[in-house]
């Protein structure tokens, strides 16, 4: 099963024995030719309890006019179940949109269930990045960067935009996912769940290499990437809905509506099911 599969059969289990609120409010940012600008590249969408799921707007110039024509009031009142069983789809705005659907649903469950998530562990400080390490990086980390270059350790950097190797020359950076087959640890961004890059990075990690996936957008359970042998999930969970669909049209920081959380393959109990949240 791919893994648009596998996320497309989350949604239908979680769904199937959790009701998901209607959408009450959805969040478009503007369209940038050529790239969307840090501070809008997402958009995200809210359910009736509050509950947000966030998306990268990864889009090709092609899209503008198809993107500049979604209306909001179209989506209020519709069931994101609808839309996040259409991830993987190969229409790139349906794909944005599932990713957002997905994310709500799954924070939802997260929210009924009261399902244990580890705010305390820094998935970046769960590398323990030493000299000896060879480090993958899959998307741009800043911050990961400062940690290797501190720890003296080797950086691999894997990108698809070439830009970077022109930005940074000082960089080891590669469009070519083959360069992480020395790399005994491995940071990927979670873009690459949404644009179906994960399993060809995956294929080029070392079987022993220890693989963190993290982002905004990793807000779903990690089921189908642990299944893949990802170590490490990070992603964001939105405690005030409200407050951050604010922060966002504002485009200010999420933080003061959001934290950090990680999953950990090691100590993950798998999805929540009826009896679960019964107990």
């Amino acid at each position: 099963m791919s893994l648009r599969d596998e996320f497309r059969d989350m949604v239908s289990r979680l769904t199937s024995q959790f009701a998901a609120p209607p959408i009450e409010k959805i969040f478009f940012p503007p369209f940038y030719k050529g790239g969307q600008p840090k501070e809008s590249e997402f958009m995200a969408l809210m359910l009736a309890d509050g509950t947000v799921g966030v998306s990268y707007v990864l889009l090709p110039d092609d899209m503008m006019e198809h993107y500049l024509s979604l209306k909001p009031a179209g989506f209020i009142g519709k069931s994101p179940r609808d839309f996040a069983c259409l991830f993987g789809s190969d229409d790139p705005i349906e794909n944005m949109l599932s990713l957002a659907a997905l994310n709500a649903v799954c924070q939802h469950v997260i929210k009924l269930t009261d399902f244990p998530v580890d705010s305390a562990t820094d998935s970046l400080g769960l590398l323990s990045i030493e000299q000896a390490d060879r480090v993958g990086m899959v998307g741009f980390f800043s911050p990961l960067i400062k940690i290797v270059e501190e720890a003296q350790a080797s950086l691999t950097i894997i990108e698809k935009q070439e830009k970077y190797i022109q930005q940074f020359p000082n960089l080891h950076i590669s469009l070519d996912p083959a360069g992480l087959h020395g790399c005994n640890k491995v940071l990927c961004t979670s873009a690459t769940v949404l644009n179906d890059t994960l399993d060809e990075i995956l294929a080029n990690c070392p079987d022993d290499a220890k693989v963190s996936i993290i982002g905004p957008t990793a807000g779903y359970f990690p089921d189908p990437l642990f299944k893949r042998g990802v170590d490490v999930m990070g992603g964001t969970l939105i405690k005030d809905g409200e407050l951050f669909m604010s922060l966002i049209a504002e485009k200010k920081r999420w933080s003061p509506a959001t934290q950090k959380f990680c999953f950990l393959k090691a100590a993950y109990p798998g999805m929540p099911d009826k009896v679960l949240s019964n107990e």
